[in-house]
């Protein structure tokens, strides 16, 4: 019997692909693992195409303060707020994950100087993974500046928080495709992966515990990293009573 309860979970799943919809995304074909794992768990699930929005580049929470006409970033950021879990998916371009994970990367980092109730950090009790498609190698150097990023401004990493899929190298089919120079391919290109779709699975519940964990908690005490208590004078440090 299952006895893990996740229905009060909500998570989403930003896709940083470089195709508008609603063109075929490899990236969004991979994510529906995830997501119908979630969906099982009966976690609330929510997906943002990040290039369909007028995001506008920079580094502040509104950058329609700093010359940009429009800028969608303020209302999409609820959205992703409001999410315990955030999963960010690309392809592989050059070895790296797109331009457009890493915009979304610098937007989320715009936000990164805020703080909570507690004082502390304001992605502090926030879940982070990725899921990463291309046809050329590069998942675990994508993967590694993905989370690595998301773990700094505050977002907790589980155990194996990524998982990805790619084909062979050079020109050819990509993740979920059918037909490829005329030629039917079935199962969908990289569905039966026995690899992806456990280190998907594992990635996905990982995910789901520390999530469940964190917010079963309130997220972590603000014992000794809450900047209103750095502020008020109350430093930690060795000599300090108060955190001995």
């Amino acid at each position: 019997m299952n006895h893990h309860n996740f229905k009060n979970l909500t998570a989403v799943f930003v896709n940083c692909t470089l195709k508008k919809s609603p063109e075929k995304s490899h990236t969004d074909t991979l994510f529906q693992v995830s997501k119908a794992i979630m969906e099982k768990e009966e976690v609330s699930v929510k997906n943002i195409r990040f290039i369909d929005h007028e995001v506008a580049t920079g580094i502040q929470p509104d950058m329609t303060a700093h010359g940009w006409e429009t800028d969608d970033w303020p209302e999409l950021f609820k959205m992703i707020f409001a999410a315990d879990i955030l999963i960010i998916g690309t392809p592989i371009w050059l070895g790296e994950k797109s331009s457009i994970a890493q915009k979304f990367i610098e937007r989320l980092y715009a936000m990164s100087g805020k703080t909570n109730a507690k004082g502390q950090y304001l992605f502090y009790g926030k879940v982070g993974g990725t899921l990463i498609t291309g046809n050329e190698d590069g998942i675990k150097h994508c993967a590694m500046g993905i989370l690595y990023a998301l773990q700094h401004i505050g977002y907790s990493i589980p155990p194996q928080a990524d998982a990805g899929w790619i084909g062979a190298v050079g020109p050819g089919p990509s993740y979920g495709d059918t037909q490829w120079q005329g030629q039917t391919i079935s199962p969908p290109l990289g569905t039966d992966s026995d690899f992806t779709n456990r280190n998907t699975t594992f990635m996905t519940y990982n995910l789901l515990h520390l999530a469940a964990t964190l917010k079963a908690q309130d997220g972590y005490p603000k014992y000794g990293n809450s900047i209103d208590d750095w502020d008020e004078g109350t430093r930690w440090n060795f000599e300090n009573p108060e955190y001995r």
